[in-house]
């Protein structure tokens, strides 16, 4: 049986997903599907470690939901407030209220913790 141990190094974590492939499909319940769910757990701990992902920009999270859902700028009225609130904020003239952001995790479901950051000056395109 291998033994199990925290991933400290890059050797260590490479060495558990060279081991997370034998286990991979192990049943449920099993000391192999035990081991499985414990190896996992290590891995994506020392991958939110070493290996961050930014959240994404609250605007581009409210677009996304947007396309997601077939809404339109219309639709965001009751979440947001007027039109040219809307575009403002779409447009990233305006930030978001902390009403906006509890309305927008509420009725879209975004999560706050995208919402609640700082709007990122648009990206134009290269």
């Amino acid at each position: 049986m291998i033994e199990l141990k925290p991933i400290r190094t890059e050797a260590d974590y490479e060495e558990a997903i060279e081991l997370l492939g034998t286990l991979w499909g192990a049943e449920t319940a099993t000391p192999e599907g035990d081991r499985l769910e414990i190896l996992v757990t290590l891995i994506e701990a020392y991958e939110n470690d070493h290996y961050p992902i930014d959240l994404p920009d609250p605007i581009d999270a409210i677009l996304f939901r947007m396309e997601q859902q077939g809404l339109s700028r219309r639709d965001l009225e009751p979440i947001l407030g007027s039109r040219g609130r809307i575009a403002e904020i779409l447009n990233r003239r305006r930030p978001l209220s902390i009403d906006m952001i509890r309305r927008l995790h509420s009725d879209l479901g975004i999560p706050a913790e995208v919402l609640i950051q700082p709007i990122r000056p648009k990206q134009d395109a290269a």
